[in-house]
């Protein structure tokens, strides 16, 4: 049986129509970005409430290796725009197709200047969820979790990072979720409405198995 959107997914876009959230003003992208990419935020009915397809990408990866993402990638040139494009990407990388999921809304457009990258989120909903299917050499592990866990201030805190940098992080079946991936996803929880008070003072360091040379040099 299909299940409806949650309704904070209108009331969430409202809110971005109706002008820009602290965070997306931040990350307002250039007239001209170096490359552009997208990340599918696909959110469906679980067995706990609502949740969110995560990916921990490979560790074999030359680009964020065994960073946990949402599915997505760069623009091709076939592609049609960003909601194609995470669409197309969310598809090769666990599975699903994509004449299965309800996109809700393209969000704005986030620019990361060290890789000086503008990544379109894109907000969706996936009303009759079916079992993911990782691509083994980029996804190391694809998970649904559930908003629930997500919110639970027990899961949530701060990660100092080696830049000097500090930022949003969760620790979530296994997952620790940290970067632009933590920011986002933190975003979108209290643009939702959807947040609950967490320690904004505790801290836990990124694992060693995540600090690479790449991550050193890393700021979201």
């Amino acid at each position: 049986m299909s299940a409806a959107r949650p309704p904070w997914m209108a009331a969430m876009v409202e809110e971005v129509r109706a002008g820009l959230p602290d965070y997306f003003a931040m990350f307002t992208p250039p007239a001209r970005p170096y490359r552009r990419s997208a990340v599918l935020m696909l959110f469906g009915a679980g067995e706990h409430g609502v949740d969110v397809v995560l990916t921990e990408r490979s560790r074999e990866l030359r680009a964020h290796p065994g960073q946990v993402s949402f599915p997505g990638g760069a623009l091709d040139p076939q592609d049609r725009g960003p909601v194609d494009a995470a669409l197309r990407e969310t598809h090769e990388e666990v599975g699903v197709e994509p004449g299965a999921v309800d996109v809700v809304h393209a969000l704005p457009d986030l620019y990361l200047s060290p890789s000086r990258n503008c990544v379109t989120p894109v907000l969706a909903w996936w009303p009759e969820p079916t079992p993911l299917v990782p691509t083994e050499a980029e996804v190391a592990r694809v998970v649904r979790v559930p908003v629930a866990s997500l919110v639970d201030p027990a899961n949530r805190f701060m990660v100092p990072h080696p830049s000097g940098m500090r930022g949003p992080g969760f620790d979530v079946d296994g997952l620790f979720v940290w970067g632009f991936t933590a920011m986002l996803l933190s975003a979108v929880l209290d643009v939702a409405g959807l947040s609950r008070p967490w320690d904004s003072s505790a801290e836990r360091p990124i694992p060693e198995h995540v600090i690479t040379s790449w991550t050193r040099g890393y700021q979201p």
